[in-house]
């Protein structure tokens, strides 16, 4: 064998490890790149899912929305609870509350006893409360509104062991506190704005509660609109 087919046999070879060296290094950068992106992936579905987590704790507006949007003013097509209050809907018409608890972010606030005594007065307490959770839990899943339901923790002989239904969050007032006065506190802490619904037919409750921006409507209503879904 000659001296140049030596040299060019040895020449072939390093270039095919060159070659292979090469190649090694691509599918090494491809494979790096491949789980830095899967790491980058997870973690920004970690922080999205975060933060639409938060925006529904904190009740946060929508994203898109602007400055102007949040001026006090009725656009086209739109209605508030004081616009449906005015329409012809009678105060005992369910429909009245399928148009309220279409308000986009509609919070619905239910004085639990005063509703079930309306309804269904002879039950036991707990039954009153199962029956009137159950009816919630329904129109929750329908309407897609928050819904709150408040009792008096003073009609309570004992703490209450109750698993909260899907789409409802029960409350009960503490001591020394109503459940009337929780439900304004409830309806302060709403951001002004936000449709808000209290369901009681207690006066005192209804004037302050329209006073503090909500609309209230009477218990006989919402018994209707449950007897739809129950």
């Amino acid at each position: 064998m000659s001296a140049a087919e030596s040299e060019t046999r040895r020449l072939k070879a390093r270039l095919a490890e060159a070659e292979a060296a090469v190649e090694a290094g691509r599918r090494a950068a491809r494979e790096g790149r491949s789980v830095e992106d899967m790491r980058l992936r997870l973690l920004l579905d970690t922080v999205l899912d975060a933060a639409q987590g938060l925006r529904r704790e904190l009740a946060l507006p929508p994203t898109g929305m602007h400055p102007a949007d949040t001026v006090d003013a009725v656009e086209p097509g739109r209605m508030s609870p004081k616009d449906i209050a005015a329409r012809a809907l009678s105060e005992t018409d369910p429909a009245l509350l399928d148009q309220l608890l279409a308000l986009p972010q509609a919070h619905l606030v239910v004085d639990g006893y005063n509703v079930t005594k309306t309804g269904y007065p002879t039950m036991p307490l707990e039954k009153q409360r199962l029956r009137l959770l159950g009816g919630l839990s329904m129109l929750a899943a329908r309407t897609g509104a928050e819904i709150t339901c408040v009792f008096d923790g003073a009609e309570l002989a004992a703490p209450v062991l109750l698993a909260p239904p899907r789409g409802v969050r029960v409350l009960f007032s503490k001591a020394g506190v109503t459940a009337d006065e929780l439900i304004r506190q409830l309806v302060r802490a709403e951001p002004p704005g936000r449709p808000v619904v209290v369901v009681s037919t207690d006066r005192e409750v209804a004037d302050g509660v329209a006073k503090a921006g909500a609309r209230p409507v009477a218990s006989a209503l919402l018994l209707k609109r449950l007897s739809r879904v129950s």
